[in-house]
């Protein structure tokens, strides 16, 4: 087996804390735009289907497209530029969508957005798992995770504030930029912060040697392709599970600003402080012991621990989140989101782990980049999308609840199904990598 890289456990764990702010603007800019639906909407004219395509595919299609040649880079070169360019580049991008005047200016600048935040991923993962070992990975991954949900918690809270303030004061005006809407500031105040964290990254977090024996070559696409192809009844079902099961989580975090301003009247942005305090508590919770119990499972010598975690907590995170929208008061609604963020957070550092524990070394990011490709578009494009096809279709918008529901009880079962069909390929996928050393 190769020695694993010495870096020290302290710069360890400072580059795992530098990765979750990371992770936290990136949602923090991905997810503030849950909270400007309805100003958008007023202001653009734009239906619910345009509204979860400028969330959805506006953003993924070039997150996509981007992913691939920027992972080819972190399996050759040095990691942590590729993820400071990329922090850099989204924060921009966030502050460009305050700019824009119309819809096609907010589709141009999202897409923008997702090329920078194609490089957050596989870059930061590779690293990590060059940080840590194999049997400790699911706990920094998990607490990496904690950025996820700070990002969408903050997103909530204080956007949900800082709207609410900016729509008291109105529109204004500044040189060079001309009248700025609300929504629009909101853009630029929570874009730019990221610029600054990127320059932060670079200069602090150590580029860790790679886990693999010195001189060893990258493998070629097509090499990276054969491999997962090898392996595809461990990497299928992984991927597609942690993809449906993002599916259903997307959904509830995308439309639920929406669905308690048009189920128990509230205004726009009112629900996200709410919401943000709840994430930010049950959340990092969730995250922090799920990566514990995979930990402490793996430690047990069972070697599916990940997947295994993934699978358990779908199957209470069903009717929780099929029942969550249908509620008749605001309150009930509200523990239930909550206990859905718990759920889905128990999960999301091992399934995670899990691609990184099977994967050698210089595949990692190429393999990420793929998996978070078709966790995306599953996710964060089909996702919200279902949701809204069913609203604007069928049920129609002031029926969302319906609508979420409708979506929730079809992609959960999926979701599950997928999660048992890799459980024994992954077991038999952990044994071939602790044979080849990795």
């Amino acid at each position: 087996m190769h020695e694993r890289a010495q870096v020290s456990g302290a710069r360890s764990w400072w580059a795992v804390a530098v990765f979750t702010v990371a992770l936290m603007f990136n949602y923090l800019d991905r997810q503030i735009l849950t909270l400007l639906v309805t100003p958008i909407k007023a202001d653009l004219g734009v239906s619910d289907t345009q509204i979860s395509l400028l969330v959805g595919f506006a953003f993924v299609v070039f997150y996509v497209l981007a992913g691939i040649p920027i992972a080819r880079l972190v399996d050759r070169g040095p990691r942590k530029w590729i993820v400071g360019f990329g922090i850099a580049l989204w924060s921009l991008m966030t502050a460009a969508c305050g700019l824009a005047q119309n819809f096609t200016q907010l589709v141009m600048a999202r897409m923008a957005v997702g090329i920078g935040e194609s490089c957050n991923a596989p870059a930061t993962y590779s690293m990590t798992s060059d940080l840590f070992p194999r049997d400790k990975l699911a706990q920094p991954i998990s607490v990496i995770g904690i950025g996820t949900v700070a990002g969408s918690g903050v997103a909530l809270l204080v956007g949900g504030w800082l709207i609410g303030w900016l729509t008291e004061i109105g529109p204004q005006t500044f040189p060079l930029l001309g009248t700025l809407r609300p929504w629009q500031m909101t853009f630029l105040i929570v874009g730019l912060p990221g610029v600054l964290w990127a320059l932060v990254l670079v200069a602090t977090v150590p580029e860790p040697p790679r886990r693999e024996a010195p001189g060893a070559k990258t493998p070629s696409f097509l090499d990276v392709i054969a491999f997962l192809w090898g392996l595809r009844a461990t990497y299928v079902p992984m991927f597609i599970a942690n993809g449906v099961k993002a599916m259903l989580s997307f959904g509830i975090t995308v439309w639920s600003p929406a669905f308690f301003e048009r189920e128990f009247g509230y205004a726009p942005g009112e629900p996200g402080p709410t919401l943000g305090i709840i994430s930010l508590i049950v959340s990092p919770i969730g995250l922090v012991l799920g990566g514990w119990l995979a930990t402490r499972m793996a430690r047990k010598g069972i070697k599916d621990a990940n997947m295994r975690i993934v699978f358990l907590v779908t199957i209470p995170l069903i009717p929780i989140a099929v029942v969550y929208p249908l509620l008749p008061k605001a309150w009930m609604a509200f523990t239930f989101v909550g206990l859905a963020l718990f759920l889905g957070s128990l999960g999301s550092g091992p399934a995670n782990a899990a691609i990184q524990s099977v994967t050698p070394g210089r595949m990692r990011g190429t393999t990420t980049a793929i998996y978070i490709a078709i966790y995306n578009v599953l996710g964060y494009g089909l996702g919200p999308l279902v949701v809204a096809l069913f609203s604007d279709n069928i049920y129609g918008p002031q029926q969302l609840g319906l609508a979420m529901a409708t979506s929730f009880i079809i992609l959960g079962p999926l979701g599950l199904l997928f999660a048992w069909l890799a459980l024994k390929p992954y077991h038999h996928a952990v044994e071939a990598a602790e044979a080849r050393g990795e």
